[in-house]
């Protein structure tokens, strides 16, 4: 999967996602008061420490958040309900790609006292008991990789992008429909009748 970051109006900035089914959706960054992208720090993190269900991953097997839209191609048939399963299903691990992402950003943003490996351990620790699984040049690798692309953000001007690539290791799994089976006595529920979803 191919991201392409590029400065968007009034000082954001915009994802343009080109996905391996052919579909490209954007995905814009509220990121003005930071000098770096947050999203372009969540691609990294998700990246280098493998997260193959964080923001990125998910997008690349089809989940679309509420900012996103599509800008080129044609969606399966069934687009929402699969973004839904996987949006679903990938909760937590949305949660630590965010608590990574957000461990690196503060690094390569330079605030001062903060320590990447000691937040990334203490973050890993808010959210999950099992040990931290990545040692601390692993952390300090990642924090060096967002900290070259920060350069090159930096040196950008309006119209141009920088470029991305998504690994197809890194693909989240799409979890599968769910059937319903209903019981004999219990009748069907109609379309435009009971509850909506």
């Amino acid at each position: 999967m191919r991201i392409v970051f590029a400065r968007a109006a009034r000082g954001e900035s915009v994802a343009t996602i080109h996905r391996n089914d052919g579909v490209v959706v954007e995905l814009p960054s509220f990121s003005r008061k930071h000098r770096v992208p947050h999203d372009l720090a969540h691609a990294v993190a998700e990246r280098e420490f493998g997260l193959a269900d964080g923001v990125f991953g998910s997008i690349a097997a089809g989940a679309m958040f509420d900012n996103m839209r599509v800008v080129a191609g044609r969606p399966r048939h069934d687009a929402a309900a699969r973004s839904g399963r996987i949006l679903a299903t990938n909760r937590r691990a949305l949660t630590l790609a965010e608590l990574m992402a957000g461990v690196l950003h503060r690094a390569v943003e330079g605030n001062a006292g903060i320590r990447a490996t000691d937040d990334a351990r203490r973050n890993w620790g808010s959210l999950r008991q099992d040990p931290f699984p990545w040692t601390d040049e692993q952390v300090i690798t990642a924090g060096d990789a967002l900290r070259d692309l920060a350069g090159r953000w930096a040196t950008l001007g309006a119209g141009d992008g920088l470029e991305f690539r998504w690994p197809d290791r890194l693909i989240a799994p799409v979890p599968p429909e769910t059937t319903r089976r209903r019981s004999a006595r219990q009748p069907a529920r109609r379309a435009g009748h009971g509850p909506g979803r």
